[in-house]
């Protein structure tokens, strides 16, 4: 499918009055979902755990910036608690936060790092979508998207870890998808392979994707027109968002965009 996809042309007020959460807005994928979001008329809060970074992002669209640790708890509910009485009710959660450690042999890496990455990119995904969740179903709905990675069903030797907390994030989001149904849409999506910080080791050589089209994704999804998409792996690079509506029967009827055991 064609790269280009999102590229329609769209109202610069296409999420007026939606409010909207971003956790890992700071920098790499998270901030360019924040500006495209912010961009589009929603108004966004943007958290991270580096202080300068969110403030600066934040500044920039006009938004409420907020240093939380998606892995504790406490923090994840008082960040919520913070964007609901400053800016509303959330209309958006963008569950991005992530992170990779480097290996080369598993067992040679420090146990603590190593069931780091799944606490930041699977508990800290469950955090926030369990703080979330009940006021979006008070309010009558909401959106989660969940940042997933072709790492799920594309795993490489440079990390176990890495590989393993995004296949089980892809899962927790299609089942939530489920428990959800008609209610809350859920999408995990795979913004492909960026430059940030995170893929700074990966060679100059290797498939980049262009840095817009996942938060021209997630924009897509945030306004409603791929609510019947729910629970579907959707690739920023080679999925075309209104072409997946079209087959939406297609989909459903034959399983597709999915992760699944084929014999």
């Amino acid at each position: 499918m064609c790269p280009c996809a999102y590229a329609r042309a769209v109202s610069e007020s296409e999420l007026d009055g939606q409010i909207a959460l971003v956790t890992g807005g700071g920098r790499g994928v998270g901030e360019g979902i924040a500006r495209e979001l912010a961009a589009a008329g929603a108004r966004v809060a943007v958290s991270a755990r580096t202080p300068d970074q969110v403030e600066a992002v934040a500044r920039e669209i006009g938004g409420l910036a907020i240093v939380a640790d998606v892995t504790d708890r406490a923090a994840v509910e008082s960040m919520v608690e913070q964007v609901e009485a400053e800016l509303g009710p959330i209309d958006l959660l963008v569950a991005n936060a992530g992170r990779n450690v480097r290996e080369q042999k598993a067992w040679e890496v420090d146990p603590g790092d190593w069931w780091n990455v799944f606490e930041v990119n699977v508990f800290g995904v469950y955090l926030c979508c369990r703080a979330v969740i009940p006021g979006m179903l008070e309010g009558g709905g909401g959106r989660i998207v969940i940042t997933g990675s072709g790492a799920s069903y594309l795993p490489h030797s440079g990390s176990t870890a890495y590989s393993s907390s995004k296949a089980a994030v892809w899962r927790f989001g299609n089942v939530l998808a489920d428990q959800l149904e008609g209610r809350i849409p859920v999408f995990v999506i795979s913004p492909g392979l960026v430059k940030t910080e995170m893929t700074k080791a990966a060679p100059d050589d290797a498939p980049w994707t262009p840095p817009e089209l996942a938060p021209r994704l997630v924009r897509a999804l945030a306004s409603g027109r791929a609510d019947v998409l729910s629970g579907r792996y959707i690739h920023a690079e080679h999925d075309d968002v209104d072409e997946l509506i079209r087959r939406a029967d297609e989909i459903q009827e034959r399983d597709l965009n999915a992760i699944r055991l084929q014999r």
